[in-house]
């Protein structure tokens, strides 16, 4: 990954977890900037996801890393919900 393509897939992320947080409307136990950060892991987990489908020059999709946003939110609300 060069430098480009991860700042791309960081702006790319923060706008991808508010998108993950308006389709998944709910409490979150982290507030908003644990949206965003998912969203930005999101954006990593889609990349990765899309590399191992279309080959090694996918850089991070809509798609895909709202996907990723929003399968690691519902991971996040599971654990954070049976802690507290």
């Amino acid at each position: 990954m060069t430098l480009g393509v991860i700042i791309w897939t960081l702006i790319i992320g923060l706008i991808v977890g508010g998108i993950a947080k308006l389709l998944m409307p709910g409490r979150d136990p982290g507030g908003c900037i644990i949206t965003i950060l998912l969203g930005i892991a999101g954006a990593f987990v889609g990349t990765w996801i899309g590399r191992l489908i279309w080959g090694p020059g996918y850089t991070a999709g809509w798609i895909l890393s709202i996907i990723g946003a929003m399968v690691l939110l519902l991971i996040y609300r599971l654990i954070a919900g049976k802690r507290g």
